[in-house]
């Protein structure tokens, strides 16, 4: 076999090892299920307005129990989910990154049987998200996501929750959190649909999620040399566990 031959087997070798590398640590995807509610039943959401039987894990409190202050305590995570693709060929699951490094409140006023949300702000510490593969955390503090430049997520509610009745009695409610998010030094109006519960040692816990394209947020999808690249949406997602200051 002469020389040329030979190095053309080799390079064809060293591509397609290359190639499953790349697949094997990026493309495989994280298999990451999506976050619930730390004390959810199955079964147990039910929509504004509607009656429910509560929850067997939720707890019980009156209006004026609930109103005050609550603070993020443990259990609290906010993290994104996207797919990468090599070329057209897309991941087996989604790449998923997730930290627990989340400060902030919420305000709480209760009447009757009553209780509506009047105030809430977030903040996440995006430098501190992790996934199943340092070098994807480490590429996204640069593109994309930036964290390296813009730090920080914030979210602040814009308008009031009512949070329906059943609540009180432990059941899983349906709300609608409307607030501005800022994402990468961009802030956008947006309506984020979540779940909230009363748990049974005292706590809230809040689950949501919400899907847009990277561009809202002036973010380019993540690529590598145009190898490897993201696709044009991306999900956030975030359990907020509450304490009664």
């Amino acid at each position: 076999m002469t020389r040329r031959p030979i190095l053309l087997v080799a390079l064809l070798a060293a591509l397609l090892v290359g190639g499953f590398l790349v697949y094997d640590q990026f493309l495989a995807g994280d298999d990451v299920p999506p976050l619930t509610l730390p004390s959810a039943s199955p079964g147990a959401s039910v929509s504004p307005g509607a009656s429910a039987t509560p929850a067997p894990s939720g707890g019980t409190a009156t209006a004026g129990e609930l109103a005050g202050e609550w603070s993020v305590s443990e259990g609290t995570v906010v993290g994104y989910r996207v797919r990468e693709k090599l070329a057209s060929l897309s991941a087996q699951s989604d790449a998923v990154g997730r930290t627990p490094s989340v400060t902030g409140s919420a305000r709480l006023e209760g009447s009757g049987d009553t209780v509506t949300v009047t105030a809430a702000s977030f903040e996440a510490d995006l430098t501190t998200l992790t996934s199943d593969e340092g070098r994807r955390d480490n590429r996204i503090r640069e593109i994309g996501l930036e964290s390296n430049r813009f730090p920080t997520a914030t979210f602040v509610l814009t308008s009031p929750v009512e949070v329906p009745s059943v609540a009180l009695a432990g059941a899983t409610v349906e709300v609608t959190l409307i607030g501005d998010l800022t994402i990468h030094g961009v802030t956008k109006s947006v309506s984020i649909p979540a779940q909230a519960q009363l748990t049974a040692d005292g706590k809230i816990n809040v689950l949501g999620s919400l899907t847009f394209p990277f561009s809202d947020f002036g973010m380019t999808p993540p690529s590598i040399g145009g190898f490897v690249s993201v696709e044009d949406d991306a999900t956030l997602e975030f359990v907020l566990v509450l304490s009664k200051v």
